[in-house]
């Protein structure tokens, strides 16, 4: 059964993951759509050691709205419309996707050809794509969520918020806006030699400053 999209719902898959696997001293890392997750599991959660947030915007908190403003975040709107996006995406995954790579990325030879086909083979099924897309649809309920979330329970676990040095938006806007929603301890930093995509396009550095913070 597909998920509601919700981040939360997934936070709690992912803490079914780690439950069932008895991990311990775990440092939770989600880039993206997998940063907010990685958000919504600090709130829900609080059996993990350290967590790392990279080059995304939090539904609810500064500069969501901003974000939302920017006409360069069109796909943000377009995601969300029921149906449409499934219509005109099915059978064009690979080139829809390539798009993005392309015009987010500071070095575009990173994402190898290769490993475009296989995010593009993943997403080629039916209830795939539309389960992508309904994490747009969901935005307005987290944002609702977040904006809800008590003060007098804000998290302690220490967070590593990392952002591409080419990405677009200012890294200490969005570090302050982690620590007015109630973030007790945030670090940030920038990777060297990328946009939107350090795992993919400075791996060796993206890992460097996620292995510093954890065996901090």
């Amino acid at each position: 059964m597909r998920g509601d999209g919700t981040k939360a719902q997934m936070a709690h898959a992912v803490h079914e993951v780690i439950t069932k696997m008895e991990l311990g001293q775990v440092t939770l890392v989600g880039q993206d759509v997998g940063g907010m997750v990685a958000y919504a599991y600090l709130w829900e959660f609080a059996d993990i050691s350290r967590c790392v947030i990279m080059d995304v915007v939090i539904p609810g908190v500064d500069p969501w709205d901003d974000v939302l403003r920017n006409p360069a975040i069109w796909h943000f709107a377009f995601h969300a419309v029921p149906e449409l996006p499934e219509i005109l995406v099915r059978g064009h995954e690979r080139p829809y996707f390539d798009f993005f790579y392309d015009l987010l990325s500071h070095d575009a030879s990173k994402l190898t050809s290769e490993a475009r086909s296989m995010y593009a083979e993943a997403y080629a099924g039916a209830s795939e794509l539309s389960a992508g897309f309904d994490w747009y649809r969901a935005f307005a309920e987290d944002a609702r969520t977040n904006q809800s979330r008590s003060r007098d329970a804000t998290p302690a676990i220490p967070l590593l918020y990392l952002r591409g040095e080419h990405e677009s938006g200012d890294i200490d806007t969005y570090a302050a806006g982690l620590r007015s929603a109630g973030i007790k301890s945030v670090q940030h930093r920038l990777v060297p030699h990328a946009g939107h995509f350090p795992p993919e396009e400075s791996p060796g550095e993206t890992w460097r400053m996620i292995s510093d913070f954890a065996e901090i």
